[in-house]
Parts: structure tokens; sequence; C-alpha cells
């Protein structure tokens, strides 16, 4: 045992004891806009993906893109995730799991949903279409 561990516990250890333990606290606050900020750039990747899924000119592009996307939104956890496809908001943790909002987090779900829809879909204009309402609902235009 050192002979920090074996001092009584002065006012002064008190007072630095209950410092750190606020600092710590601190920390803690400060880690919720990181997920705030994780949400949105999880959210803006999925709407890129989505884009690409539009565009891509073959149902393999459109479902890969569309992957990709629903990877970005649901998470490693999330309903659909595909650990077999790109994970590009691997260091994000993906857009609903990070969002507190339930007005946006319902926004998110509903573009999740038309993710795995054009997954689903073998039609190549229906899928893309899947695509340019996911893109939609998470750009708003």
């Amino acid at each position: 045992m050192t002979d920090l561990a074996k001092r009584p516990f002065t006012p002064l250890r008190k007072t630095m004891l209950a410092a750190g333990f606020a600092l710590a606290a601190g920390g803690l606050v400060f880690a919720a806009p990181a997920s705030a900020a994780d949400a949105a750039k999880s959210a803006e990747t999925a709407a890129q993906h989505a884009g690409f899924a539009a565009g891509s000119s073959g149902i393999k592009g459109v479902h890969m893109h569309l992957h990709h996307a629903l990877n970005c939104l649901v998470g490693e956890k999330g309903d659909g995730f595909d650990a077999d496809e790109l994970n590009p908001c691997k260091a994000t943790g993906g857009a609903i799991p990070n969002t507190a909002d339930d007005a946006r987090k319902a926004e998110l779900e509903k573009a999740a949903e038309a993710a795995r829809a054009g997954i689903a879909e073998t039609d190549l204009a229906k899928a893309q279409a899947d695509a340019n309402e996911v893109q939609t609902i998470l750009t708003g235009e």
C-alpha cells in the first residue's frame, strides 16, 4: 500500500476526490454531443450511399449501396445490419442508436424501412425509387 493510500481523508483530500468525481461526471456530459454529432454524420453518410444506390445502373449496385446506407442507419446491432456488407459508419455507430430526439429517430426509422424495402426489391426502377426515398427522408430535399 502506498503512503498516499494510508493517509486519512483530510478536508483537502476529500475536496480533491470530489473534484475528480466532478471532472469524471463532466466527461460523461460532454459525451452526449459527440453522440449527436455521430448520429448526424451517420445519417449524412447513409444519405450519400442512398444517392449512390439511386444512381446505380444495376440491381446489385442498388442493393449494395442500400446495405451501406442501412448499416449506417441502424448500427451494428440494428434491424437489417449486414456484417457481410461495408459499414461506412463503423466509427460513428449508426444514426438510430445515437439519436435521442424521438421525432428525428422516427424519420431515421422510416428511412431504414425504405432501405430494407429497396434491398428486398428485385425490380431495378422500384429499388432505385426506394433509394431516392431514403435519400429524400434523410436530406429533407
